[in-house]
């Protein structure tokens, strides 16, 4: 089997209407990959910059996967959520990014969005809090169901990554 191996970090967040952010991740992949070791999901703590346009988060990733064939190549399924004084939570966006297919060093800025809600549910969202949320996160990533929601730009999220591949070059695949 084919191996690939990634090594970064969650660097931070800009572009965000506030501060003290934090960031939920996971990894989906097609069924011809699986995890051989590290975490598949996680979370990075909370950052409140008081003098800095990003948040701050260096949270570290490191995957192994196998692989049988290049169908389903992983990517980050992110979302980003805010936390009040009151140490309330509210999803603030969700983007992904593909895990990059070439080996060696790469910086990603992995742009995200929140869906827009109808007139009431944005006068909601700017007065009381809270925002309108997807039923099924898994449609992030899903460019069929995608275009049909109409959606705000929200800010990036900055990963740095370093990609090891092995074994390609058995099954014809050169990089």
């Amino acid at each position: 089997m084919a191996e690939v191996h990634v090594i970064g970090q969650i660097v931070g967040g800009s572009g965000f209407p506030e501060s003290s952010l934090f960031c939920k991740w996971k990894v989906q992949m097609g069924s011809a990959w699986r995890v051989l070791q590290g975490d598949q999901e996680g979370q990075t703590q909370v950052d409140d910059p008081s003098d800095e346009p990003m948040a701050n988060w260096c949270h570290p990733i490191d995957l192994h996967f196998a692989t049988k064939g290049l169908q389903g190549w992983p990517k980050f399924h992110l979302q980003v959520w805010h936390q009040d004084a009151y140490g309330r939570n509210e999803l603030y966006s969700y983007g992904f990014c593909h895990i990059p297919v070439s080996p060696g060093y790469h910086e990603l800025d992995c742009v995200t969005w929140r869906p827009k809600g109808t007139l009431i549910e944005e006068l909601k969202t700017q007065f009381i809090g809270g925002s309108s949320q997807l039923k099924n996160p898994d449609l992030v990533s899903s460019s069929a169901e995608l275009y049909k929601l109409r959606t705000v730009s929200m800010g990036k999220v900055h990963l740095r990554l370093h990609i090891i591949v092995r074994d390609f070059e058995k099954y014809g695949v050169e990089f």
